[in-house]
This record gives C-alpha cells, structure tokens and sequence, in this order.
C-alpha cells in the first residue's frame, strides 16, 4: 500500500512538471520569432499583467507605458497581459497607424472576460456584435436626434441636483455624478423615469463595470465573479423592460422611435432576422456602462479641477450665467445654447486630458505586419494608450499644467488627444458625452461653489479614475 501512495505521488509530481513545462514552453514561444520588439513577457499566464493593473491602482496608469518607454527607448514594447502576448503601441505615430489600418491589419479586441459577462456574444463574438451596434447607434446619436435630447437632459439635471445636492451642506461627488449619468442614460435609451426603478440598477453596475477588465478568474468575492452576478442580475431586469416594451409596442402604448429599445425591437438585420430578447438585453447592457461610466468619471474630476483652480471656475461661471440670464423662468437649455459653451468644453477637454475615462485600448493583429522595424504577428494584442501622448512633453507643454487654453482655435495635433479613441472605432457617443457634460457643468455652477474637503484625496483607475474616498465636497449655494 506504501508503495501504492508512492506511485501517486511520483505521478501527480510528473503531471505538474510536465503541465508547468507545457505551460513555460507554450509562453516562451509566443516570443520566439526574430525582430519583436524589446520588453519581457513577465510569467506564464500572468505575465506583466498584475504591474499593469498595479499602476493604476495607485493612481498612475501612465508610469507603466512611461517607464518601459524610458527602459527599451522604443515607442513599442512587447509586453503579456490579462494572459495574452501583447504589444504597446505609445506615441502619435503609433495612434496613427492603428486608428487608420482597423480592419487591414488590426480589429478589435476585448479580454475573455468580456465575451464571459456578455454571454449572447458568445454566439459569435463581441467583435462581431460590436459591429452590429455601431451600424444601430447613428440614428439616435447623430446631431439632428440628440437636439432632441437637451430639454431632457436639462430637465433631468434639473431634478438631480434639486433633490440630490440642494438642501446639504456636504456631498460626495462620484457616486451622484454616477446617479446622474445613469439616470439619463435610463431615460433616453429605455424611457425609464421612475428614479427608484434606475436606483435598483445602481449597484450592480458599478460591480459589472469594475469587472469587465480583470483577470479571468471565476471564483467567489473576485471582481470577475461579481461581475457575472452583477450582469445576470441587471439582463433579468431588463428582459422584464424588454417584454413590457414589445406588449406596449403591440397595444400603441408606446412609439416605434421614442428610443433605442423600440428600434432593437423593430429592426431586423439584413436578411430579415430580429435579434432575441437576450441579444437585445446585452446590446442595452453594453450601452448603458459605455453611455454612463466614463462620462461620471469626466463629470466628478470637472468638479475636482474647479474646486482646485478658481480662476477657471469663474470663467466657466461667466460663460454659463451669460446663458442662464438669457433664459426666462422654467425655459429649459437649447441646442443653441450648448454651442455657446466654447470655454466651458475646452475646461471639460482638458479635464478629459489629464484624467481620461478611457485609459487605452485593444486591438488585435489580423496579419503579420512590420512597423517601425519590428515584427508583430498575427493574433497579438496590441494595445494603445491615451496617456502616451496626453501627459507626453512632446505633444503637450508642461503636460501636468491644467491649460484649457490649449483646445482654443485648431487645438492639438492630430492623433494627440484621443480621449474618444480614433478611426473608425471612434466612440460613436461622443457628441452625446459632450452634450451630458456641459449640461452638468452648467447646472452645477449656477448652483454652486465647492471647497474639497480632501486636500490630497488618492486618484485610483480600475479601469477609469475615480477619487478614492468619493470627491467629498462642501457646498456654498448661490442665493436665488
């Protein structure tokens, strides 16, 4: 019998070697071809995944892509990460290339974890139906629709702040900024009004979008784990808003173009085929964390460079009074009036500049290809990074300087501020982020000034910025 354990133990020590010598050889090899750019592919599997996440963590994302630019001096470096041998692609001219070759030599890319949490993609890929939601998204996020969108979005604010901030003596920004551009993004994409009905959503996707980029690993308490509960939760609710929207439809209760939901329901690809309840939960899903996530973000640090610059403040307060005494009592804002907001945006840009809600992104390589001398191959992850150029001394003088200055007449050089990401594959929500911001913008600082109650608060990304302890602030309304 001693011999019998022996024999087990022998066996299960020769399967582990032999797995972790599998393991090592497979990860060597994706980095055996000659002329790869310089950098090191860290450990199987992990690979330099952990040191990338880690800077963030601590609040500089930048210094990961800054220091192996320093260390390899090369604006491509190799590099594996969430498992996948990569390449980072720094600088304008590497902007340039990818944001101009989507879909010749590059496509995009989203972590497995991503097609795990969306599971109808799974029936062909995020890729595919990231496609097919940049096909649906024009008619409703061209200028000519979302002129229809002020008086509600205006409206909207109106209520959030009368109910949220009006009345208190202290607030914490970021999850009321969260509060508002989810409610929005409830009203125009499902017509859902009710606030108790978007608070019930709140939580869980804070959990899904902390999740979305992170580590694989599906066991209990792990941002990934909640990340599926959190998605399976928020789809049941919306599969009960989808199944009440196609009775409404049927019953004439509600309009085949009052949103984005109708038209899912009502249009069919080109050979005829509606997408499911399920595909269409997902697609919902997706446009809610992209249609309210990074716009929060944006929202919260505004009010954080206003509390710490009041020079600039008060020129964003006179641009938006001029605007606000120009309207009678109960009128609300006006497509118009955003035009006007020329500084106020320039602020918003540079805010976008030093704090990005989009740190980066992927893609992946569809053919060999040589750029700047090296050799990519096909199937690696390549992955850009807005930082590389915004907080770059080469693009931007004094890069840590808040300078809204630099966004005045032609602004920066192409490919420098990416904040939408570029190409192709420019966030098709731009105009509609742009419109969110300036009408939080214009109601805040009619209402208030804010003194930061945490001098030195800690930055965190994971995977955008957001302000460790919440943007704590100290509220000095204006009297009306």
């Amino acid at each position: 019998m001693e011999h019998f354990y022996i024999t087990l133990l022998l066996l299960f020590v020769s399967f582990v070697t032999l797995s972790l010598f599998v393991l090592f050889y497979k990860h060597r090899s994706n980095y055996s071809a000659d002329n790869l750019p310089p950098g090191r592919p860290g450990l199987p599997f992990v690979g330099e995944t952990l040191e990338f996440l880690s800077t963030g963590w601590k609040g500089h994302p930048e210094k990961f892509i800054f220091d192996r630019m320093a260390k390899y001096s090369s604006q491509v470096f190799k590099t594996n990460i969430l498992g996948e041998p990569a390449a980072v692609f720094c600088g304008v001219a590497c902007n340039k290339f990818l944001f101009s070759n989507e879909n010749k030599l590059v496509t995009a890319w989203w972590p497995s974890s991503v097609d795990k949490i969306f599971p109808s993609s799974l029936q062909t890929s995020s890729k595919e139906e990231s496609k097919k939601m940049r096909k649906l998204l024009p008619q409703f996020l061209k200028p000519e629709a979302l002129q229809r969108y002020i008086g509600i979005m205006d409206a909207i604010a109106n209520e959030h702040f009368a109910s949220q901030w009006e009345n208190k003596e202290q607030v914490l920004v970021f999850p009321l900024a969260k509060r508002y551009t989810f409610w929005l993004a409830c009203r125009l994409f499902l017509s859902i009004e009710d606030p108790h009905h978007v608070s019930k959503f709140e939580e869980p996707f804070h959990l899904l979008a902390s999740g979305i980029i992170s580590l694989p690993i599906d066991l209990p308490r792990t941002p990934f784990n909640r990340a599926i509960k959190a998605s399976n939760f928020i789809r049941k609710e919306l599969l009960k808003v989808i199944k009440q929207r196609k009775v409404d439809l049927s019953e004439g209760k509600a309009s085949p173009t009052q949103d984005i939901l109708s038209h899912m329901l009502l249009t069919s690809d080109e050979n005829g085929q509606f997408m499911t309840e399920v595909d269409i939960a997902d697609k919902i899903l997706g446009l809610l964390i992209g249609g309210h996530d990074t716009a929060s973000a944006a929202c919260t640090f505004i009010v954080k460079y206003l509390a710490e610059l009041p020079h600039i403040y008060e020129l964003v307060y006179k641009e938006q009074m001029e605007i606000a005494k120009s309207k009678s009592p109960g009128e609300s804002l006006s497509w118009d009036d955003v035009q006007k907001m020329k500084y106020s945006w320039n602020v918003a840009c540079e805010v976008l500049r030093l704090a990005p809600p989009l740190q980066g992104a992927f893609r992946e390589a569809i053919n060999d290809f040589i750029f700047n001398g090296f050799y990519i191959p096909k199937g690696w992850k390549l992955y850009w990074s807005a930082n590389s150029t915004h907080r770059n001394p080469e693009y931007f003088s004094e890069p840590l300087k808040f300078n809204p200055t630099r966004f005045e007449g032609k602004g920066p050089a192409p490919y420098t501020f990416v904040p939408f990401g570029g190409g192709p594959r420019m966030c098709p929500g731009k105009e509609y982020a742009r419109l969110e911001i300036l009408v939080f913008m214009h109601n805040i600082v009619k209402r208030f000034k804010w003194k930061k109650l945490v001098a030195d608060e800690k930055i965190i990304v994971d995977p955008m910025p957001m302000p460790a302890k919440g943007l704590p602030v100290l509220l000095y309304p204006y009297k009306s």
